[in-house]
């Protein structure tokens, strides 16, 4: 049975969706450390209408990080379907990365999101807060399962209250980078 095209927010206020999102859940995927904990996306609006991505997640105590831009797939549709361009140093020439990111669900007051992509390999459930409560939690993953993934792949991410200030070191082993280009 083919499964039903997916719902995708339609007029996205690009500006109120910037600013920094924690990584509530998330299906496991290549260019994340298993262990990263704290993971989180800070989206900023550049003057070209493209969006600034920089996603960090510590594992070992250490941060690593990944920037990117997204820019909308469509500039003439409404819907929320993005595509997320990353740099992959510290190769030579730098290879992007590219990926899908759809917006499936936003609430009116832009404090949760569950973002997925047309393979329905990668599910993201990202809140404003380190935490959310189980019930929105439970909707979302509801959500999630109607749009036709497999929620059991689902790993809920730990953070830390308070979230760990700035940058802390760096992870220089560059394991992150070479597992990212593995994760297309």
């Amino acid at each position: 049975m083919a499964k039903k095209e997916m719902e995708v927010v339609k007029g996205l206020d690009l500006k109120r969706y910037m600013g920094r999102w924690y990584e509530i859940a998330s299906f496991p995927s290549f260019f994340q450390p298993r262990n990263g904990v704290n993971t989180r996306a800070t989206y900023t609006l550049n003057g070209d209408g493209t969006v600034k991505v920089l996603n960090e997640t510590w594992s070992d105590g250490k941060r690593d990080y990944i920037e990117g831009t997204a820019y909308k797939a469509d500039p003439n549709s409404d819907e929320a379907k993005l595509k997320v361009k990353f740099y992959v140093p510290p190769f030579l020439p730098i290879i992007p990365v590219v990926g899908d990111y759809w917006v499936l669900y936003i609430d009116d007051d832009y404090q949760v999101a569950l973002i997925g992509q047309p393979s329905r390999k990668y599910l993201w459930i990202l809140a404003r807060q380190t935490h959310i409560d189980e019930e929105i939690y439970n909707q979302l993953v509801q959500r999630a399962k109607d749009e036709g993934y497999d929620v059991s792949k689902l790993h809920k991410t730990p953070q830390s209250d308070p979230p760990p200030e700035g940058d802390g070191p760096n992870d220089t082993k560059g394991i992150w980078w070479i597992k990212s280009l593995f994760g297309k």
